[in-house]
């Protein structure tokens, strides 16, 4: 049986909270979850009886889960975009809320949900009063308070640290502060229409990384990375033996202890390897599956393969900066031509399945609620791709099978990660390509290496491309915001090493509508904004959709009470047993 029906019911529960974070902005209706409100104090005046204090919580048994790529860092926000290093931080360091699987918001640190009707959301939309939860310690029994998120944005915002996006919070924040040890005043430079999605999605400790930072000058080199001391979630960090396993402990400080003694993920090195675990019953959870592999997962009845829409699409990220792409790839007919050479759908369907990953066009196309409702992909026409290279000059001169233009031969840097999936796309496009005299360098860079920022020579970074490959989504989804990607300030390069702009692009109208939806409220203008935005690039042609990809996980029998959800995939962690 093919599991498809998730991934459309989760879908519709992204729209409503898209709506959702629209109504939290000035002059509509208040969020509905917040935390409960205190009771009134007892009439009577008789001394407080003694209470037999709480048990202390017991843990029993250990979940699996294998991920086919190793996280580079566990600072993900600061020091990593990875996927793998987002959804694992969800184990041992919360934010302010998690999303439920109805993509509900599930309170975490924080005590309520800013809201207007409550005091949290100013009516301009400029104040955000973020009070915490006064039970939430650190793992190590320290008091999470205000000063740390004090810190954590005074981290992010500093020079000294290079950390890969500074984004949301140099465009949108003005500054943050502390007047109570459990409440959060952020001074907004506009209505930020992202706010719920975005802030703060993890915190520092201060009493461990202050010492750090006044030590050494900045955070970069920080060992907690790797090693984090302390967390603030159901697990604690415990072990990272690198090429093997990442191990996660129970932590009976966290306010909703958990179920479970550990979480073991393992590492494993490709989709063939994890799939050969999880047909032995050697894994709980699968992670990154294709669609290619449910019918032999769910063979035996023993697993069953659900999906998440998490706003990821594949898709080719085109360099388009004149100091570091090929010379073809600034002109858009030759970009044009290089979708049109590609037969995008029958790799599809020779590899995926189209209806769970058919051939997406915008990078929100698996973003509902922002999925473009007027454009359609490209067709495979390699014939006008052959006419538009022609027409742009890229013709072979010397007769050796690849056009050139003023002696630079048409070769272009192709270049993923070691994802099998897409090494056996990158095969099939290299003879396409070469059908209309393309010639291409395939390039695949480990996981840890490929979404290195610019200081640490990732290849995207510094520009070391002209087709990049890989599986997208917005900043917080399921909020389409993802302006940072393409803002002209946000260039990388040496003299601005955490620059999140890594295809070198620079439009001033897209820049300016980009502005206008990150502080645009209401859901239908904003939709509105996305539509003309969607245009430009697929007019400008910087980005090449491939298949829609929502999340695929297999699920063993072995593991109950597992709640996946798109945008935080393991919020309900504490909840998870595993039986014999």
């Amino acid at each position: 049986m093919l599991v498809r029906k998730p991934v459309w019911i989760v879908a519709s529960g992204l729209v409503a909270l898209a709506l959702l974070v629209g109504a939290c902005t000035p002059g509509a209706a208040a969020v509905p979850t917040q935390a409960p409100q205190p009771t009134s104090a007892p009439s009577n005046t008789q001394a407080p009886q003694p209470t037999t204090p709480p048990a202390a919580p017991e843990f029993s048994g250990s979940a699996t889960i294998t991920f086919v790529q190793e996280p580079d860092t566990l600072n993900y926000g600061m020091y990593s975009t990875m996927w793998f290093s987002q959804i694992a931080q969800q184990f041992w360091s919360k934010g302010l809320w998690s999303f439920d699987e109805n993509s509900e918001p599930v309170l975490e640190i924080a005590a309520e949900i800013p809201s207007v009707e409550n005091g949290g959301l100013s009516e301009d939309g400029q104040t955000i009063t973020l009070r915490l939860n006064p039970a939430v310690t650190w793992s190590d029994g320290t008091p999470l308070t205000s000063e740390d998120f004090v810190f954590t944005y005074e981290m992010v915002m500093s020079d000294a640290n290079v950390v890969l996006s500074r984004s949301p919070y140099e465009e949108h924040v003005a500054s943050v502060e502390a007047p109570d040890p459990q409440t959060v005043v952020v001074h907004m430079t506009d209505s930020y229409a992202a706010w719920l999605t975005t802030l703060f999605t993890t915190v520092l400790p201060k009493h461990v990384l202050q010492p750090v930072f006044e030590s050494a000058g900045t955070l970069d080199g920080a060992e907690w990375h790797r090693a984090p001391t302390v967390g603030v979630g159901p697990f604690v960090f415990s072990e990272w033996e690198p090429q093997s396993h990442l191990i996660f402990t129970a932590n009976p400080n966290w306010i909703r202890p958990p179920k479970l003694e550990q979480i073991v993920i393992r590492f494993t090195p490709d989709d063939a390897a994890q799939e050969a675990a999880i047909l032995a019953g050697d894994t709980d959870i699968g992670v990154f599956l294709d669609a290619s592999q449910v019918e032999r997962l769910e063979a035996d009845g023993t697993i069953d393969v659900v999906g998440t829409p998490g706003g990821f699409d594949e898709a080719w990220f085109l360099n388009v900066n004149a100091e570091t792409a090929h010379p073809a790839m600034l002109d858009v007919n030759v970009r044009r031509a290089l979708a049109l050479a590609t037969d995008r759908f029958s790799i599809v369907e020779d590899l995926l399945d189209p209806e769970i990953n058919p051939v997406n066009v915008t990078f929100w196309d698996n973003t509902p609620g922002y999925e473009t409702r007027t454009l359609e992909p490209l067709p495979y026409d390699p014939d006008e791709a052959a006419r538009l290279l022609d027409e742009a000059g890229w013709v072979d001169t010397n007769g050796n099978g690849t056009r050139d233009k003023d002696d630079v031969e048409l070769v272009l840097r192709y270049i993923t990660n070691q994802r099998e999936l897409r090494m056996n796309m990158q095969a099939v496009v290299q003879q396409q390509l070469a059908a209309v005299g393309i010639g291409t360098e395939l390039v695949n860079y480990s996981s840890d290496v490929f979404w290195n920022g610019y200081n640490d020579e990732g290849p995207q970074a510094k520009g070391e491309y002209d087709i990049a490959q890989y599986s997208s989504a917005p900043l917080g989804p399921p909020d389409p915001e993802a302006s940072a990607n393409w803002e002209c300030d946000q260039i990388a390069s040496a003299d601005n090493p955490d620059g999140a702009n890594w295809q070198g692009y620079c439009n001033a109208d897209l820049e300016t509508l980009l502005d206008e939806q990150a502080v645009t409220a209401d859901p239908q203008a904003r939709r509105a904004l996305y539509e003309q935005i969607q245009q430009i690039m697929f007019d400008e042609m910087i980005y090449v959709g491939i298949w829609k990809d929502p999340d695929l996980w297999s699920i063993h029998e072995s593991i109950q009470n597992v709640r996946l959800s798109g945008p935080t995939p393991f919020w309900n962690a504490h909840e998870w047993t595993v039986t014999p």
